[in-house]
């Protein structure tokens, strides 16, 4: 099983079918994917019908290739697969945002790469320093950048919560299940 294949079956058994909680501003979804980014990915009916292998395309293009995951897999695949998952609760630009703003604080003030425009984009300079990150912090590096990305998203997942109080139906099981 490949690896976006085995984050594909875990993401799914997590997210579970057809959902509309009347908390959740994404309102209907199902498998984890909200009407909106279901019918801007073309789908055009009943999101209770959605199909599971409709949603694992639409989670391969838009949460994994688009994002430029699927390039970081060859680096560091528990990076790949956390930044996965964060960008399919948080959305992909600010899960990128959470892998700059790690590099940017372990670069040691820019000893190792210039500090990241926090922009959200997976693109060529944030693989580059990743890819300087991980040669002079190897394996050890990235279960660090990994805490460190999951520290972020734990603290926007508290933020959100204060920020919005319908969000405290939420934030126990984001942090039980997308945290550590």
């Amino acid at each position: 099983m490949t690896e976006l294949a085995s984050l594909l079956k875990k993401l799914i058994a997590r997210e579970g079918g057809f959902a509309d909680h009347p908390a959740d501003r994404g309102g209907a979804t199902n498998w984890g994917i909200t009407s909106a980014v279901a019918r801007q990915n073309g789908y055009v009916g009943e999101m209770r019908d959605l199909s599971r292998a409709e949603a694992e395309r639409i989670y391969r293009s838009v949460y994994w290739e688009k994002p430029g995951y699927s390039a970081l897999e060859a680096l560091a695949p528990s990076l790949a697969a956390e930044l996965f998952d964060a960008g399919v609760n948080t959305g992909p630009q600010t899960a990128t945002r959470f892998l700059q703003r790690a590099l940017n604080a372990l670069n040691r003030n820019g000893h190792d790469y210039a500090d990241l425009a926090v922009d959200g984009e997976c693109g060529s300079v944030t693989r580059e320093a990743l890819s300087r990150f991980l040669a002079k912090r190897g394996a050890p590096g990235v279960a660090v950048l990994v805490k460190a990305v999951q520290a972020l998203r734990g603290a926007h997942y508290i933020t959100l919560a204060e920020n919005r109080s319908a969000n405290e139906a939420f934030v126990y099981g984001w942090l039980n299940n997308r945290i550590g």
